[in-house]
């Protein structure tokens, strides 16, 4: 076969849409696509959606990409990129998640900041049962920071490192994490765009080599009902125009050692904390994991090296000085969860919140926060739709699309549980 190329974007539900095209593609170019993609929902399901434009043809959108972006794949003879977005008038398409994230890059350039960002992934291993039915994978010697055979048997996990490598993914860990059957994912920090490109390359990648194994790798929050969740952790921090990390005080972190710029993000996470609910953690399932004592991000509340807190300051300082926002899940687009994140903390450095006191509680048998996320998609999307300055932050068209689904969502889901809620999912996610 001759070299092909595989030409992708990552939807409004933060699924892998694309094509596979001729060699002649392999090079600055594009490739359109029906716009009304933005109102498909998981169960095929085709709704008039804000800016899908259903009910006015259909029309195209168009993904344009540079050569520059091509890279290998994880496929033979196949050569692959991600692009942007655009309108059959060759205008920014203002649902486009990548270019919601660049624009959030955009704002923090112009005040002389460049954001790095650096993403944990968690996610369950699955396998079908003899009837089908998709059972955790048997890892029956898997313990929390397990490495070897008996945290993983097949040992797919090193087939993922080593087409990882092959690729050019910077990986900075695996290991099994405290649930068995998970597993921990982490890149090493770049350039936010670079980033999350990156991490929606390697989540598919490790999707698919996972598969061949005959194992559903899923992102999805909370798969297993009695095990923990899953979330997609996002560090952060900035560079200024000298190269150094405009987050750092010196050597030394932790919350004693805070610069003005640290306590703005701070206050603005905080500050829009409710609102960042809808659209970091957007499905249904994703409230079974965002739950008090569950260190998934529900309260409102930060702190130091505490992993029962959302927003969590590295007690490592100069370089290596970052903040870490523990709410989101994978369900969530990465772009839009990333363009969220930065432009919450934007916001708190533009309007100057007032920050809270740090949390003292353990964050199980007490909390000093008295604020949480919303119990369910549907309270979240409602947040989301109030906190007015994060939805023109992120692209108010881009979030009346996203309510407008989830709250479709919130209904076609509302009397699925366990196995049902789940198989609604795991296959996208």
């Amino acid at each position: 076969m001759k070299p092909r190329l595989r030409a992708l974007f990552c939807d409004h539900l933060s699924i892998m849409r694309g094509k596979y095209l001729p060699q002649s593609k392999i090079g600055d170019d594009g490739t359109r696509f029906c716009r009304s993609v933005f109102g498909t929902h998981y169960d095929r399901d085709l709704l008039n959606a804000p800016g899908a434009m259903v009910y006015q043809g259909l029309p195209d959108m168009e993904l344009k990409w540079r050569h520059d972006d091509i890279r290998d794949s994880w496929d033979e003879n196949t050569q692959i990129v991600l692009g942007d977005l655009y309108d059959d008038a060759g205008e920014p398409l203002p649902l486009c998640p990548r270019g919601a994230l660049k624009r959030a890059v955009a704002a923090w350039g112009e005040i002389g900041l460049k954001p790095k960002v650096g993403i944990e992934l968690e996610a369950y291993a699955l396998q079908g049962d003899e009837a089908g039915r998709l059972e955790p994978y048997d890892t029956p010697g898997g313990v929390v920071y397990g490495t070897g055979p008996f945290a993983d048997p097949l040992r797919f996990n090193d087939r993922i490192w080593e087409m990882a490598d092959r690729l050019g993914f910077s990986l900075d860990m695996v290991t099994a994490e405290f649930d068995a059957p998970q597993f921990e994912y982490t890149l090493t920090f770049d350039d936010a765009v670079k980033a999350v490109d990156d991490i929606v390359l390697f989540r598919l990648m490790a999707r698919e080599v996972a598969l061949e194994y005959g194992v559903v790798l899923t992102f999805m929050p909370k798969p297993i009902a009695e095990a923990g969740g899953s979330g997609m952790h996002i560090n952060f921090s900035f560079a200024d125009d000298a190269g150094g990390n405009a987050l750092s005080s010196g050597p030394k972190g932790g919350p004693e050692h805070m610069n003005d710029l640290a306590k703005n993000c701070l206050a603005g996470l905080l500050h829009h904390h409710k609102g960042l609910a809808g659209l970091i953690a957007p499905t249904a399932n994703s409230y079974l994991r965002l739950q008090p004592g569950s260190l998934s991000g529900y309260w409102r509340n930060w702190g130091g090296d505490h992993r029962n807190v959302t927003t969590r300051i590295s007690s490592e300082g100069g370089s290596k000085a970052r903040l870490e926002h523990r709410m989101a899940d994978a369900s969530a687009n990465p772009y839009t969860a990333v363009a969220a994140v930065l432009q919450a903390a934007l916001l708190g450095v533009k309007t100057g919140y007032a920050l809270p006191p740090m949390e003292t509680g353990d964050g199980f048998e007490r909390t000093d926060a008295r604020d949480g996320a919303a119990n369910d998609l549907k309270g979240a999307v409602d947040d989301l739709e109030k906190d007015v300055a994060l939805t023109a932050a992120v692209g108010a068209d881009l979030v009346a699309n996203h309510v407008f689904m989830k709250r479709k969502e919130a209904r076609k889901t509302r009397d699925l549980e366990g196995d049902a809620l789940r198989d609604f999912y795991v296959y996208f996610i």
